[in-house]
C-alpha cells in the first residue's frame, strides 16, 4: 500500500508542477533520449494531385539527435545523396549535402533553413533541435484528441533564433509528455503544417515511430514511417564528417 501511495504521489505530484508552459516545456525537453539512434527511413510525398515520391534513407544520430547523418538508399536516382547535421550551441549549425552526381558537398546556410529538405514538407529548421532557451511558452486551454485530453502548449520563437514560423501550437501527452500533433504558423501568423506523431518504445526509451506533415498551403503531405529501430550502439562521434557522407555504411 505504502508503494502505491508513493506511486499516486509522484503522478499527482507532477500535474501539480506542470502549471505553466515553461514547466511542460521543461518535462518534454529533460526526457530521457538514448546516447544513439539508428535507423531506416521510409519517406512517401504526397502532392496535390495525389502524385507519390518514395524515398528509402538510413539514418545515424548522437547526442539528442544534435548530430545526424542520413544517406538516400532509394530511388536508385538518388541512391548516394546524403546530408550531415551537427548543430552547435553559439553558432550557426552546419548542414551539408553530398551530390554524388555532381561530386560536389553542397553547404546549407542558415539562410536556406526554411527551405525544403529533398521536396519533402520538412525544412531544414524541422530537422533541428529546438532549444528551450530560444522559445518563450505559453500554456493553452486543453484539447481532446480522439477522447483523450492533452497539453496545449504554444512555442513562440525568439528574434535571435531568426526562425521562418511565428509559433508552434502543441498537443502534449500529459503522462509521458510525447508531442501527438502540432500546428506551425508561418510569419504571417497563417497556419502552415500539422505535423503528426507516434512512438515505439524501444527498450526504455520512447522513439519516433511514424511522422505525417501536411502543408495546407501547398496540400502536400510527407509520411516517414522509422523501422529498424537500433539505440545505444556506441556510435562514434568520428561518424559525422564530410568524409562520412560519401560511404553508405554496409549494416
Amino acid at each position: 500500500m505504502v508503494f502505491l501511495k508513493n506511486i499516486s504521489f509522484i503522478f499527482v505530484s507532477s500535474f501539480i508542477v506542470a502549471q505553466n508552459g515553461h514547466e511542460i516545456a521543461l518535462n518534454i525537453y529533460t526526457k530521457q533520449f538514448p546516447d544513439d539512434l539508428t535507423n531506416t527511413m521510409n519517406m512517401k510525398l504526397v502532392n496535390s494531385k495525389n502524385k507519390i515520391r518514395n524515398y528509402t534513407m538510413k539514418s545515424r544520430s548522437i547526442d539528442k539527435n544534435r548530430k545526424q547523418i542520413i544517406w538516400f538508399l532509394e530511388p536508385k536516382s538518388d541512391m548516394g545523396i546524403s546530408f550531415l547535421k551537427i548543430e552547435h550551441k553559439n553558432r550557426d549549425d552546419e548542414m551539408k549535402m553530398w551530390l554524388p552526381a555532381f561530386k560536389k558537398i553542397r553547404r546549407i546556410s542558415s539562410r536556406k533553413k526554411g527551405d525544403s529538405f529533398m521536396g519533402s514538407d520538412l525544412s531544414y529548421e524541422d530537422l533541428s533541435t529546438r532549444d528551450m532557451e530560444d522559445y518563450l511558452f505559453n500554456l493553452k486551454e486543453d484539447q481532446n484528441l480522439n477522447g483523450k485530453i492533452y497539453y496545449t502548449l504554444e512555442s513562440i520563437p525568439k528574434k535571435k533564433l531568426n526562425s521562418f514560423y511565428n509559433s508552434h501550437v502543441s498537443l502534449v501527452d500529459k503522462i509521458t509528455f510525447n508531442i501527438v500533433k502540432e500546428y506551425s504558423y508561418d510569419l504571417n501568423g497563417k497556419l502552415l503544417k500539422e505535423k503528426e506523431y507516434t512512438y515505439k518504445k524501444i527498450k526504455m526509451f520512447d522513439t519516433l515511430e511514424y511522422i505525417k506533415v501536411f502543408n495546407v498551403q501547398k496540400k502536400h503531405s510527407t509520411q516517414i514511417k522509422f523501422t529498424n529501430i537500433e539505440v545505444n550502439k556506441n556510435i562514434s562521434e568520428d561518424s559525422f564528417s564530410e568524409q562520412n557522407l560519401k560511404r553508405i555504411p554496409a549494416n
